[in-house]
């Protein structure tokens, strides 16, 4: 006798701030078939997205991901933050045991500091601005430097009321990720609220 499965499959869409949350829920009377729904499923979502924009399943966050990774490499890592103010840094602390990873972080919102604790040269300040592609590349280059780790995230940014130019408005910010030898960088827009500029560019 076949067995009926009265499969159900829904899927829900769960946005947060910069995080996009899928939940897909199963029922019915045969468990292998649902399993391997599910699995047909998850990999056409995947598809759809991209795996580069997928960084964990079911409660993952993303500071856990991080951890997790580091640990698996037994790396170390520190980050330099502007615009920020230190936020970073305190997400990637609520991670019990984060000690095993996270050596700390420098808030380098004045130029000054940029030079002296972080490297960035005068030059580059003048030349291009602290919110720039080149100031944020030499702070997580320093940053490793400073703090002796393997990786390494930096982030200057415009969060606004005030600051902004036509060619820099409130809500430019340049991130910076690197390792010993490289480093990448990108700039993101946000034009929002202060508030949200730094909730968003945190995330």
């Amino acid at each position: 006798m076949a067995t009926i499965c009265n499969l159900v499959i829904k899927i829900a869409y769960l946005p947060n701030m910069g995080i996009l949350r899928i939940r897909i829920s199963a029922t019915g009377n045969n468990r292998e078939t649902l399993a391997a729904e599910v699995a047909t499923v998850k990999q056409q979502i995947k598809t759809v997205v991209g795996i580069k924009y997928i960084f964990g399943t079911k409660n993952d966050t993303i500071e856990q991901v991080i951890g997790d990774s580091l640990i698996a490499q037994n790396a170390k890592m520190a980050i330099a933050e502007s615009c920020t103010g230190g936020r970073i840094a305190h997400q990637l602390t609520l991670k019990a045991g984060c000690s095993q990873y996270f050596k700390g972080g420098l808030v380098a919102y004045a130029n000054e500091i940029k030079q002296n604790f972080l490297g960035v040269k005068a030059v580059t300040l003048e030349k291009y601005g602290a919110v720039s592609e080149q100031t944020v590349a030499e702070m997580a280059l320093g940053i490793i430097q400073k703090f002796d780790v393997d990786y390494s995230l930096a982030i200057s940014g415009i969060a606004g009321p005030g600051g902004g130019t036509t060619e820099k408005p409130v809500g430019t910010i340049w991130i910076a990720v690197a390792n010993r030898s490289k480093v990448y960088t990108r700039m993101f827009t946000f034009a929002r609220t202060r508030d949200v500029n730094i909730l968003l560019t945190s995330k």
